[in-house]
């Protein structure tokens, strides 16, 4: 009887149905108590999906047109203007053509859903015309920028924005049609056009190009990511308050020099990520979409939500179809008329979160599915995602998102919001945070590991010591935190003192260590890569309205009687280091070991072995690490006098593996090395 109910239970035990899980469930178990609300999000983004697309009768690509429909178009006939505006009761084009009058000729016209349209004649405007709207509403009016003006420019006694008819007569022609970023890995150059030069100046499209680019192709970096695009009235905002999202910021050339740049990068075998910011957007009423006409909730949240509380700026509603619309057909936008390979989308955290994530710890997965959760942003971002791959499905995505929401850059399939990457924005904070806190002494090899190491597994993310959030005035580089004034004394050859040298040294441990324990690709902020002195501080009242700190001084490191070059040569040499491994992002970081007492650390990837040594003060004779048995040859020294080192190691030596029984089956062996103080060594294993 026994043996009969063991027999029946085990088979009903068998016939019970194996629960099917949604896929970030299913990669990660401690995700089932929330599956329920993981699920919930992916069916909301679906029936949005239906929704915007008719039950799929059409695609997003279509619904997200709205720049082909809206604004200004040039015709075969003449001009069309089109504008959504629910609130308004009369709308006037007025302009150079009419000398800023209201004219019955360019009076609009009401047609459905709160737009409104235009037709004039081929005489009525011309390429070059500065033109607004006069939006008359209940109870006020008030000129406006159109809502998807191509091109805006700010008059320069005045100080006042206007929009331009841009409509040149031999629009740029793109010569390379076909990109395909090189993502294997993505090594991201973060850049910003008007303080790239080194004249105390904003930097143009152009010169860019010209002087710039370059630049970035010698150091071998495959993508840059380009900030302040869109228009923005405030330059000192870095182009984070945007105003008009559909103008490429006239700060810096004109449209066609925008798409000139983007074509050279392709050129050169460079992608061209934006730095797109929907987060939220300038609460400017002239110049932005504050208060459109007479409604200042058109494109933004009501009541207490409409503005951010550290941010100065307006919230969007993303429960508007009207507003997904704009949004979406703004990527749409920047990917067809300019090529742009991509997006790094500013503030997603403050998107996903009712408190923006302010004063949140996210300690644990429940604070990810409690409630507090914006369901309509998160489905705009999945939306942005779904159409941006299916316009380009070789456009990369980035988020920059620092509460650690699972299933960021996971596929939406699997009940993610289909990113390509998120920003590990843990690891600048980390070293920061040692160098702030920590004796050079009590850094741990161990913590430097598991931060830099720390991610979901099946999410790609991109790695940075430090972007330009450090380097803004009031921040401080790595390079100044470690170095500080003596930067500014100490940094020529010959007079180097300990701060310089010990700056010089961990400079380069600390960008190695973060880019070769990297699992999607990595990111540097111009100028960072060779230690820039200076921190970025726009023109304003506090600094005579000066260009000294908005600018970036390639001088210095052209200069090779100072030490900046030793940083820039060496920031070449490890990223050449890493392209020499394809998809090295793919492969496996193994730990080979590490022991904080010595504070010494060391791991491989492939056929390279990372070795690091950051005691201030201990060099170590025969070292030992159990690698695989061969011969290692090192392809990178930090120590190199190259690269302002001591040259304490001699780096054209051989280094072979030592037999030991114990580790005879394995195939493996000691490798003893001589590795000093505060210095790091890659080496490669040589094929058998």
């Amino acid at each position: 009887m026994a043996t009969c109910k063991k027999t029946k239970a085990a088979a009903a035990k068998k016939a019970a149905p194996k629960v099917k899980h949604i896929g970030l469930v299913k990669n990660d178990s401690w995700l089932e108590p929330f599956e329920g609300a993981i699920v919930g999000r992916h069916q909301h983004v679906l029936d949005k999906l239906s929704e915007l697309t008719q039950a799929g009768k059409t695609t997003l690509s279509d619904f997200a047109s709205g720049y082909l429909y809206f604004g200004l178009h040039k015709t075969s006939k003449g001009w069309v203007l089109r504008e959504w505006a629910p609130n308004a009761t009369e709308i006037y084009v007025v302009g150079q053509f009419n000398d800023w009058q209201e004219q019955e000729a360019y009076k609009m016209k009401r047609i459905d859903n709160g737009n409104w349209e235009l037709h004039l004649k081929k005489s009525q405007l011309h390429h070059g015309d500065l033109y607004k709207l006069k939006i008359k509403w209940e109870g006020g009016e008030g000129e406006r920028i159109p809502s998807y003006a191509n091109r805006v420019v700010q008059d320069e006694e005045t100080k006042i924005f206007s929009a331009q008819v841009w409509a040149p007569d031999t629009p740029y022609v793109f010569k390379k049609r076909n990109f395909k970023p090189d993502t294997n890995p993505l090594l991201i150059y973060e850049c910003h056009i008007g303080m790239a030069q080194d004249a105390e100046k904003v930097g143009t499209y152009t010169e860019f190009k010209e002087n710039i680019l370059p630049r970035i192709k010698k150091d071998g970096y495959n993508a840059i990511q380009v900030m302040a695009i869109a228009e923005h009235p405030y330059y000192g905002s870095f182009g984070y308050h945007v105003s008009n999202f559909y103008a490429p910021s006239s700060r810096f050339g004109t449209p066609e020099e925008l798409k000139e740049l983007i074509d050279a990068a392709h050129e050169m075998g460079i992608a061209v990520i934006m730095d797109i910011v929907h987060s939220h957007a300038v609460k400017n009423e002239l110049e932005g979409l504050g208060n459109f006409a007479g409604d200042g909730c058109q494109y933004f949240m009501q009541g207490g939500r409409r503005e951010h509380p550290a941010w100065d700026s307006l919230c969007f509603d993303y429960g508007k179809n009207e507003v997904i619309h704009y949004l979406l057909s703004n990527c749409k936008y920047w990917l067809e008329e300019f090529k742009f390979d991509g997006f790094r989308f500013d503030g997603v955290t403050s998107m996903l979160y009712y408190s923006h994530g302010l004063g949140e710890a996210f300690g644990g997965y429940g604070d990810y599915y409690n409630g507090h959760e914006d369901d309509e942003a998160i489905a705009y971002l999945t939306l942005a995602n779904l159409l941006i791959h299916e316009v380009n499905p070789k456009a990369i995505t980035i988020a920059e998102e620092v509460s650690g929401m699972p299933g960021l850059a996971a596929p939406f399939k699997d009940g993610g919001y289909g990113f390509d990457y998120r920003m590990a924005m843990n690891i600048p904070d980390y070293w920061i945070k040692t160098i702030k806190e920590l004796r050079d002494e009590d850094w741990k090899p161990s913590s430097m590991f598991w931060e830099t190491t720390n991610r979901r597994q099946d999410e790609k993310t991109i790695s940075y010591a430090e972007s330009h959030d450090q380097a803004l005035v009031g921040d401080k580089t790595i390079v100044f935190r470690l170095i500080d004034a003596d930067m500014y004394w100490h940094f020529k050859k010959g007079d180097e003192n300990f701060m310089a040298n010990r700056g010089i040294a961990l400079h380069k441990m600390i960008r190695l260590l973060t880019a070769s324990t990297m699992n999607g690709g990595y990111l540097n902020f111009m100028g960072n890569e060779f230690g820039h002195p200076e921190w970025i501080d726009f023109p304003r009242e506090g600094n005579g309205w000066g260009y000294q700190y908005a600018r970036r001084q390639w001088n210095l490191v052209d200069n090779k009687e100072l030490c900046y070059h030793y940083l820039g040569d060496f920031d070449e040499a490890m990223i050449k280091t890493i392209k020499s491994i394809k998809n090295f992002q793919k492969t496996p970081v193994v730990e080979v070991w590490h022991n904080d007492g010595d504070q010494v650390l060391a791991y491989s990837r492939g056929d390279l072995l990372f070795v690091f040594n950051f005691s201030p003060d201990r060099s170590f004779t025969d070292y030992g690490f159990i690698v695989p048995h061969g011969s290692y040859d090192v392809v990178l020294n930090t120590d190199n006098k190259m690269f302002g080192g001591n040259n304490l190691a001699d780096d054209s030596v051989r280094h072979f593996t030592n037999y030991d029984p114990i580790y005879e089956r394995d195939g493996k062996g000691w490798l003893k090395l001589y590795i000093p103080a505060r210095s790091a060594v890659v080496l490669r294993k040589n094929a058998e």
